[in-house]
């Protein structure tokens, strides 16, 4: 936050001295998550480095925390009280269909190689069910393979049966279902106090969240499958209002240098580093552990998962859209991501 705060008044500053011509469009962003969290300290720090630089100084912004509930972001985009943020679409249930899709687990890549997978495809085909309608995608993006972290033991497969375990909602919850979970959705900020209560003995999140809200302390032990159980799919979106108010070179600029896959890759690496340093600092704290699926309950979660994705597959063809064609666009790109 404070890096964020310093950045704006230098670019402020600069842009005021280089020029009493034009005053800078200053956009407000939303967020929900705590301070410290990479989405704020990263991903949106170099958003608006990115959108500083290419229109030379004529984008600024202002981040807020707490003008509204998680799941009433896109409200305050449509009423105009803020600019741009960021959507979790598991907490929306109903509404988004299309972006369950790069959800499904069993997909080979890091949240990177995701994320621009999932603004291709979103750009390619998904746009077409209007799931954003009303505000503009500036970028879509996907955090790394979801895990199991629990307050206890956890060693294998059959152990999830029962467990009281917090869901983001999406596929988290259709794959949840399957393993026998009993779920608990909470938005993601009331995760440490849930657990800590004994409300839920487990989150599924990803690992990089295990720092963000302080999992290593109510939540030590950690079940990982391999490729994940799921990811979690955000878009971040801007007020298509404020966008068409801007002069037409910035429009210009944001859209070319900016906004859709560049912003959605610098994304996903962001995520892809929280989950670096979280599996560091987990596997550093004494009371803390990491347990790997065994090949066989690898096994039975691939049948798992291959009923998952069947059932993703024709919400999204029902939906309206080629469910397999742009299943098999995000498996493609996110191999050529992956340099596979």
């Amino acid at each position: 936050m404070g890096k964020l705060t310093n950045f704006l008044g230098s670019a402020a500053l600069a842009v005021t001295t280089a020029s009493s011509a034009f005053a800078a469009d200053n956009l407000v962003i939303s967020t929900w998550l705590p301070p410290s969290h990479p989405v704020n300290t990263e991903m949106f720090t170099q958003l608006t480095t990115m959108m500083a630089e290419a229109t030379d100084g004529g984008i600024t912004t202002e981040l807020k925390n707490g003008l509204a509930s998680p799941p009433a972001q896109m409200d305050l985009v449509l009423d105009g009280v803020a600019d741009i943020a960021i959507l979790f679409h598991g907490y929306t249930p109903g509404r988004f269909v299309g972006t369950k899709l790069i959800e499904i687990p069993g997909y080979e890549g890091n949240a990177e190689a995701a994320s621009v997978a999932h603004w291709r495809v979103h750009d390619a085909m998904l746009k077409d069910l209007n799931e954003h309608r009303g505000v503009k995608v500036i970028a879509l993006t996907t955090h790394g393979p979801g895990q199991i972290h629990s307050n206890k033991a956890v060693d294998t497969l059959a152990d999830l049966n029962g467990l009281k375990t917090r869901l983001g909602g999406g596929v988290s919850a259709d794959v949840g279902a399957e393993l026998g979970l009993v779920g608990i959705q909470v938005p993601a900020p009331k995760v440490y106090e849930t657990l800590d209560s004994g409300a839920a003995d487990a989150v599924a999140m990803n690992l990089g969240e295990r720092i963000s809200f302080k999992l290593n302390e109510v939540a030590k032990n950690v079940y990982e499958m391999p490729g994940g159980f799921y990811r979690g799919s955000f878009s971040v979106i801007m007020s298509q209002e404020k966008f068409d108010s801007l002069p037409a070179d910035v429009q210009t600029a944001l859209d070319s240098k900016v906004f859709g896959e560049t912003a959605s890759r610098m994304m996903g690496a962001v995520w892809d580093d929280s989950d670096v340093a979280a599996r560091k600092l987990t596997l550093e704290a004494g009371d803390n552990k990491i347990v790997t699926a065994s090949a066989e309950d690898q096994a039975a979660f691939a049948l798992i998962a291959e009923k998952v994705r069947a059932k993703i597959i024709g919400e999204v063809t029902e939906a309206g859209v080629d469910g397999q064609a742009a299943y098999e666009m995000i498996v493609k790109d996110m191999a050529a991501e992956s340099g596979n």
